[in-house]
């Protein structure tokens, strides 16, 4: 009975494998359903492992819509946001669970921290539950910067690092450090300038309005100007003594993803990509005595025009002169690894993910 019956066993056998292989295999994949200021981003991870920031992105898509011009404009988010909202995230949802098979739990739908401020945002966050039967979490403000560092330094590098984001209104980040019995202290980093206000505050010192927009007359006080950041950089610097000791720095924000996509000209596949002072500062004087080497370079590279609709060659001095001011204030930074953050789209998705891995102290 028992030879009879064999090849129904092994048949049997293999199939069970098959699907429990199968079934530990969707156990590391995550979706994340982002609704920003200004877009719908969804995001799809293969996750190795997390403690050393392995993954996969095996789909990455967005919609634009002015979320936050709507907010500020009104108060509120209008009816149309809300439908679009919460239409688009559950039609994503239902391609996610088709394709993909991954558990409930490992499925996320937030919300960027200006919706926190819009009085309806109740409605909602109501819509999504009844369209998805999944709750909105909307990303805290003051939890913001600790939520990057989490998802952007690997958290096998949490004690050793510290991270630093350039935005358009200021520089944020923070480190982390490690306490007794196992806890940890997030210690935040902040910088009054970014890349649109630092233009803006160079600009103001412009004597003669009708040279504002004239690029030599911008340069030169932009050069002036580099005294009162590097001050304020070094006043940031100066009241973190530990973070000096770290001995990897990460970077993100528009700043540095336009110096890499700009200067490199290569689509690097690495999440990390390891940058240096040399190439940054050649950069720097591209940028300012032939800049037209990147808008020929837009031309036929579609990375770099999207850099060059985004900023301007204003803009990207700004941009350059924070990172550059940043990293020169950092004592002995020829013994220190420097990395840009490629992915800064799924960041807060990789947070999450090392919120709930029980191979991740994030005993906060």
């Amino acid at each position: 009975m028992l030879k009879k019956n064999k090849p129904q066993i092994l048949i049997f056998t293999l199939l069970s494998l098959f699907f429990s292989i199968n079934s530990f295999s969707q156990k590391n994949l995550y979706a994340g359903i982002e609704i920003g200021r200004r877009a719908i981003k969804v995001s799809i991870l293969d996750v190795s492992n997390i403690k050393k920031a392995d993954y996969k992105i095996l789909s990455f898509w967005t919609e634009r819509i002015n979320f936050a011009e709507h907010i500020a404009n009104t108060g509120e988010l209008t009816e149309d946001d809300i439908n679009k909202a919460s239409t688009i995230a559950a039609d994503q949802l239902v391609k996610i669970r088709a394709e993909y098979k991954m558990p409930e739990t490992n499925i996320f739908i937030v919300a960027a921290p200006v919706f926190s401020s819009a009085r309806n945002v109740h409605l909602l966050k109501n819509k999504i539950a009844t369209l998805t039967n999944k709750d909105l979490d909307i990303l805290n403000v003051n939890e913001e910067a600790k939520t990057l560092v989490k998802g952007a330094i690997p958290p096998v590098d949490y004690s050793n690092a510290f991270l630093l984001d350039i935005g358009a209104q200021t520089t944020k980040g923070g480190y982390i450090d490690e306490l007794e019995d196992n806890k940890l202290e997030f210690i935040p980093l902040e910088l009054d300038f970014g890349t649109m206000t630092l233009t803006d505050a160079v600009k103001k010192t412009v004597v003669n309005q009708t040279q504002v927009n004239d690029m030599s007359a911008y340069q030169e006080k932009s050069f002036d100007f580099n005294s009162v950041l590097r001050k304020k950089v070094q006043e940031m610097l100066d009241k973190n003594p530990l973070l000096l000791k770290k001995d990897k720095i990460y970077l993100s924000g528009g700043a540095v993803w336009a110096f890499a996509t700009l200067y490199y000209n290569e689509n690097v596949k690495e999440h990390y990509i390891s940058l240096n002072m040399e190439d940054i500062l050649n950069y720097d004087a591209i940028l300012k005595n032939n800049f037209v080497k990147f808008t020929n370079l837009a031309k036929t590279n579609k990375e770099a025009a999207r850099v060059l609709s985004t900023y301007n060659q204003e803009y990207l001095i700004s941009a350059n002169n924070i990172l550059t001011a940043c990293l020169e204030g950092v004592p002995n930074l020829e013994t220190k690894k420097i990395y840009f953050v490629k992915e800064g789209q799924v960041t807060w998705l990789i947070s999450y993910i090392a919120d709930r891995s029980k191979k991740v102290n994030t005993n906060f």
